[in-house]
């Protein structure tokens, strides 16, 4: 008597077949999400306001030891909405990118049980950052009005390209981290100093014209591009710069392509070494 058996092998390329696969499994994508957003703030206290409360209090404590203390520059501009506008974009880079890097090892019951694109995993990851950046966005308004600051039309339309930079560099960077947690753990020992050293070469309690001739290798980190559009767009701080954030779009698809890469081509060994 024959037996059908189907072997299913992941591919060690990205291909359109792929994109497809996430379409295909977008219920599972939207499962994952809405878990993770409904478990994040469970049995707290104050639920979501945490998403307000971390940035809102991390930017008064750099306005006290950056503005006040240091005197470090703003651009012209009140140093708590600087910061604060800054602090808005890397949060969501930084949380996403440490959620991001440890989504296979937390997901690991299911991912050696059942067979799902793995790629679902850290893009779930990822978006759940999204709300949290909404909920934060809610004190850059109040600000915005207490100092009475009006966006440019350009500022606002922008925005969303702002942040699908942020989402895809925080993905790419994700994808390679996490498959290399899979086989070697150092990533979770590792990536938090590597997060806090990130946040000194990016400006974010700082004016990037404070690096002088040295704000080249700045422009390198795709995150620089969008904070500095960002205060350009929502500030007036200064014109924005295209030729920067272009820059910064080409880094992003440099480090979207070399994670993917990575993490389809180790994919296949996951469910046995996790």
């Amino acid at each position: 008597m024959r037996t059908n058996v189907t072997v299913i092998r992941p591919k060690k390329t990205f291909s359109l077949r792929d994109i497809k696969e996430l379409w295909d499994y977008r219920g599972l994508l939207y499962f994952l999400s809405w878990r993770d957003i409904k478990v994040r703030y469970k049995q707290t206290a104050i639920g979501g306001l945490w998403a307000i409360l971390q940035p809102f209090v991390t930017m008064v404590i750099f306005t006290i030891f950056f503005g006040k203390l240091a005197g470090i520059p703003s651009d012209g501009v009140p140093y708590p909405i600087f910061v604060y506008v800054g602090l808005l974009f890397w949060q969501f880079f930084s949380s996403a990118l440490s959620d991001t890097s440890m989504a296979l090892i937390a997901n690991q019951s299911i991912v050696t049980k059942v067979y799902f694109p793995r790629l679902i995993l850290p893009v779930s990851a990822v978006i759940t950052k999204f709300v949290d950046f909404i909920l934060a966005s809610i004190i850059l308004v109040g600000m915005m009005f207490y100092y009475h600051y009006v966006p440019s039309l350009t500022g606002i339309l922008i925005l969303p390209v702002l942040l699908l930079i942020t989402f895809f560099v925080a993905v790419g960077a994700g994808l390679f981290l996490s498959a290399v947690n899979v086989k070697y753990r150092d990533v979770r020992y590792a990536l938090p100093f590597f997060i806090q050293l990130l946040l000194f070469v990016t400006p974010v309690i700082y004016p990037a014209s404070i690096a002088g001739k040295y704000s080249w290798i700045l422009a390198l980190n795709p995150m620089m591009g969008v904070v500095q559009t960002a205060r350009a767009g929502l500030l007036h701080t200064t014109p924005i710069n295209w030729a920067l954030l272009l820059l910064s779009s080409t880094v992003c698809i440099v480090i979207m392509i070399i994670g993917i890469a990575y993490f389809k081509k180790v994919e296949s060994y996951f469910a046995d070494i996790i």
